[in-house]
C-alpha cells in the first residue's frame, strides 16, 4: 500500500506491506532509530511516539494507520540544534541510565507538559505508568519531568 506520513515535519510517501508496524516503518524505512523496539505487546512503552500529538505505542499501530497523519519521534523533539527542555532535564537530573526507555519517556513527558504545565509527582507517575524502566527506579525520571516543568518558559 502507498502511504504518506508526515514525520517530524517532513512528508514521506512509501509503499509498505499492510501488516508493517509503525515502529518498523520508522526504524527500517525512514532510518529513525531513536524509536526503540521492545516487546511488540504494548507492555514496555519504549516505542512511544506521538501520532497527531497523542502518545501511542508504535508497536501496536500499523504504518498504514498513520497514512495522512503526523508522527513525532524523539528525533523531532530537537529544534534548530536546540534540545527540548525535557531532553535537557533528563541530562540535568540523570533521568536515564541505559537509555532504552528514554525516547518513550521523553515523548510522554513532552505530551504531559503540553497538557499540564505544572504536574505534581502523582500526575507524572500516572503519565509514565505505561512505560517500563529497568534501571532507574523512576525517581530521577520524575525529578527530570519536574525540572522540565520548572524550566519551561510560559507560552503566550
Amino acid at each position: 500500500m502507498r502511504i504518506t506520513v508526515t514525520v517530524n515535519g517532513q512528508p514521506y510517501t512509501k509503499d509498505v506491506e499492510p501488516r508493517l508496524l509503525l515502529v518498523h516503518f520508522l526504524r527500517e524505512e525512514l532510518a529513525l532509530t531513536g524509536t526503540h523496539w521492545g516487546c511488540d505487546t504494548s507492555n514496555c512503552g519504549v516505542c512511544t511516539v506521538h501520532l497527531d500529538g497523542v502518545p501511542v505505542k508504535s508497536c501496536t499501530v500499523l504504518a498504514v494507520m498513520a497514512d495522512g497523519h503526523e508522527v513525532t519521534t524523539v528525533e523531532g523533539l530537537e529544534r534548530d540544534g536546540e534540545l527540548d527542555v525535557v531532553q535537557k532535564a533528563f541530562v540535568e537530573c540523570h533521568g536515564l541510565q541505559c537509555g532504552f526507555c528514554t525516547p518513550g519517556m521523553l515523548l510522554t513527558a513532552r505530551w504531559l507538559l503540553d497538557h499540564e504545565p505544572d504536574p505534581d509527582e502523582g500526575e507524572i507517575r500516572e503519565a509514565i505508568s505505561g512505560q517500563l524502566c529497568r534501571c532507574t527506579g523512576y525517581e530521577n525520571i520524575v525529578r527530570s519531568v519536574r525540572w522540565a516543568a520548572e524550566h519551561t518558559e510560559a507560552k503566550p
